[in-house]
């Protein structure tokens, strides 16, 4: 639309500054004229009559000058027509300007009775025998009717007007046509931007000419392509770090399982005294290394899960199951049932009771270690979802955390280097809710303390 508004504000501007020059050009051209025959008649007539003027040169020059003249002599004067109450009907502009003595011709448009009239006045000029000009005191009005060529401007501005009205709809037409040729490949950039926003990277728009939105084109597929490039490099990188994390922790956890049996031997023959008085601090040394073989242990077989999810390896036995009894029975499994209160009624999903156990061990875990105890874990259900809800009696999640607790290996803290967890228990979580295509969510409640919420879709009757 602002292509056809600009095309009709042109088209009016260029139709009226036409009509206005050509107007001003008929106008000064009839002036010209009327000047000219005027200055023709009184050149004629001005040798024939007798200096100084009597009454009855006055009459003759007049005559001479045409109708609607007047001849003014000091205070004599001769006119008719138009004219024909003297210098009064001349306005004193014109007077002056004829009285000025440079000998020109003047000319004044004026209205009269409503139509428009050209006043021309000129002084006769004599030459003496030297050739020198100088003024009779003569001074010689005319009045013209310009209603002829006021007619022939209205005419033209009519034709100008009808020309205008049959060329603008072609007009148009060529407008929206010109406004689609540049819009086009505008629209067709738009949707690139927008497909590589969304992350389609593979996105591109083909370049057409060579003008500055072809340039423009090319730079965003250029950029693209170097996006793309990069994208991909940092996808290669990234498989080839989890790749060499899953080995790693597949190599390791072999050895670790030996190792970790043989540090519990040690700890319990140190333990129950059998090899003889063993001091405190060895016997703490023996506790200290039990305690973090199996931290090691669960670190290797996280990075292990972790690294099947990301593959999509992940075995799944999804069968009826209550989560009520999942929630209890992890409590109780972990010795926390004293520290976590459950409330809610009994709720069944399709899941993996096993991958389920998981996520409730890891959402509790994380309350009981960062937040403070009584725990509590509220079950409900919808016709669409279960959900429960694990909330703790801690100060809360800080902002500035809250949107990366799920990010493998994040620390809120830097200074806290050294944490009960491993910092993949809430990613495992997530990931393992995902599989059941479910989610969760971290927030603060209102009266303090964390709160994760795990959201199931509810097992329909053919699966129940």
């Amino acid at each position: 639309m602002a292509f056809v508004a600009v095309t009709v504000l042109g088209a009016g501007v260029a139709v009226w500054a036409g009509v206005r020059q050509a107007s001003i050009a008929l106008v000064e051209s009839s002036r010209s004229q009327q000047v000219s025959t005027l200055v023709s008649q009184i050149t004629a007539a001005a040798p024939s009559v007798g200096y100084p003027l009597t009454q009855q040169s006055m009459d003759q020059l007049r005559v001479a000058a045409g109708p609607d003249a007047l001849v003014v002599v000091d205070d004599r004067e001769s006119g008719d027509g138009l004219l024909a109450d003297g210098s009064e009907a001349v306005p004193q502009r014109l007077r002056k300007a004829v009285r000025g003595g440079s000998g020109r011709v003047s000319t004044q448009r004026v209205e009269i009775d409503g139509s428009p009239w050209l006043l021309i006045g000129t002084p006769v000029m004599l030459t003496d025998p030297t050739g020198a000009r100088k003024s009779s005191g003569v001074e010689v009005y005319v009045a013209r009717d310009l209603s002829g060529v006021e007619e022939d401007v209205k005419a033209l501005v009519r034709s100008a007007a009808g020309a205008a009205l049959l060329v603008l709809p072609f007009a148009v037409v060529i407008a929206v046509l010109a406004a689609r040729s540049v819009l086009r490949p505008v629209g067709r950039l738009r949707t690139t931007a927008r497909r590589l926003a969304d992350g389609d990277l593979a996105a591109r728009s083909a370049p057409m000419g060579s003008d500055e939105l072809a340039q423009l084109t090319h730079t965003v597929n250029d950029m693209a392509a170097s996006l793309q490039e990069t994208m991909a490099e940092l996808t290669r990188m990234e498989d080839d770090a989890r790749r060499f994390a899953a080995d790693v922790s597949h190599e390791l956890r072999t050895p670790l399982t030996t190792l970790t049996a043989t540090v519990e031997v040690l700890h319990d023959a140190l333990a129950q005294g059998t090899s003889g008085p063993v001091e405190d601090d060895v016997r703490e040394s023996a506790q200290l290394a039990v305690l973090e073989t199996r931290r090691l242990v669960r670190l290797v077989e996280e990075v292990i899960e972790i690294a099947r999810l990301d593959a999509g390896t992940a075995d799944v036995r999804r069968e009826p199951t209550d989560l009520t009894a999942v929630v209890h029975g992890c409590l109780r499994a972990r010795g926390w049932e004293d520290e976590v209160e459950v409330t809610g009624s009994p709720v069944t999903v399709w899941a993996d009771r096993r991958r389920l156990d998981l996520v409730v061990a890891n959402l509790v875990g994380n309350g009981l270690r960062h937040g403070r105890a009584p725990v509590r874990v509220a079950l409900s259900a919808t016709a669409d979802e279960a959900v429960m809800s694990v909330s703790d009696n801690g100060d809360g999640v800080p902002a500035d955390v809250l949107p990366h607790v799920f990010a493998r290996f994040y620390k809120g803290d830097p200074a806290r280097t050294r944490t009960p967890g491993s910092g993949l228990g809430l990613a495992i979580a997530e990931e393992n809710a995902r599989l059941h295509g479910g989610t969760i969510t971290a927030a603060n409640a209102p009266d303090g303390g964390a709160v994760f919420t795990l959201r199931l879709p509810a097992a329909s009757e053919e699966e129940g």
